[in-house]
């Protein structure tokens, strides 16, 4: 079984005005990215899972799943969930949809010790055959697994499970986990690329930005692992910046669906309600300056 590597943008969720998802839109989203010659798309946080009720997540991963067959790369669906029970549901259901793998945050409404969450990681690493990655959400979310926790899973499940550490100092974490596993550990990197130059130097085999700026991610990581340093210094410029103005899922969502309409691939920035931001005219004039910015260099870069 290939295993997950590569750019693999989280893909926003598109609603239409009743706020049921506009899986056409959705559809085309997947397609673009395609076409700009990423290696696999994700449902996350971003993706606003948390605010679908159950029939919707599942109803989700049908249409990624389908359309990312269609365009010949795999699918990554967001499993997590307040219990163990409904988390190995989730993943039955994307392993059957023909995911590629699952990605799972622990739950956020309890405070686990290591040998809670390792069973709940345990429960749904068992009930299907497909990749599983470790989502340590904790940038956002939560609060941060422990190293030790992520080198056990892996020492257990060394072909089944990949991590995606996100709780901060992320350069030093990752290393951490790099060196705790003897550099076994399969890491993405999850900070809307603004980290991921560094993350590339300890050893990352991917990311996992957001969608609106795929074209841009892929000329980065292209030049990563060419070893262009000018390429990717002239890339990431931009990119930190723009992560910069933003804190939170809602503030990320907010300018990716922004950007996405922009773009012709949304048709509205319409959020599932309620959210934590609003994106102002001063917040857009400096977003669309840096796009442009950050598109001179991706034209550069090829």
């Amino acid at each position: 079984m290939a295993r997950l590597h590569g750019v693999l943008p989280v893909l926003q969720t598109p609603f239409l005005d009743d706020d049921s998802i506009d899986e056409a839109s959705l559809a085309r989203e997947i397609g673009w990215a395609a076409g700009l010659g990423v290696d696999g798309v994700v449902t996350g946080m971003v993706s606003e899972v948390l605010r679908l009720h159950d029939s919707e997540r599942e109803r989700l991963t049908e249409v990624v799943c389908v359309a990312a067959t269609d365009h010949g790369i795999p699918a990554v669906v967001s499993t997590g969930a307040e219990s163990t029970p409904v988390a190995v549901r989730f993943a039955r259901h994307a392993a059957a949809s023909g995911a590629s793998g699952v990605m799972a945050i622990p739950p956020l409404t309890v405070a686990l010790s290591d040998e809670g969450l390792s069973s709940y990681y345990r429960s749904i690493i068992e009930a299907i055959d497909i990749e599983v990655v470790v989502q340590d959400a904790s940038g956002y979310v939560g609060r941060p697994l422990s190293i030790a926790l992520m080198a056990e899973l892996l020492a257990d499940y060394p072909d089944r499970v990949s991590f995606k550490p996100e709780a901060p100092p992320i350069g030093p974490r990752l290393s951490q986990l790099r060196d705790a596993t003897g550099g076994a550990a399969r890491t993405f990197e999850g900070s809307a690329g603004a980290a991921l130059v560094d993350s590339h130097r300890r050893g990352v085999i991917g990311t996992m930005p957001g969608t609106e700026i795929t074209w841009a991610i892929v000329a980065l990581w292209r030049a990563l692992e060419a070893g262009d340093a000018d390429k990717a210094r002239s890339l990431s410029a931009p990119l930190m910046e723009i992560a910069s103005l933003f804190d939170t899922v809602d503030s990320y969502v907010a300018v990716e669906k922004y950007l996405l309409h922009q773009q012709g691939i949304f048709p509205s920035v319409r959020q599932r309600q309620p959210v934590d931001f609003v994106l102002d005219p001063e917040s857009v004039a400096v977003v669309d300056a840096l796009v442009a910015e950050l598109r001179t260099a991706a034209n550069h870069a090829g």
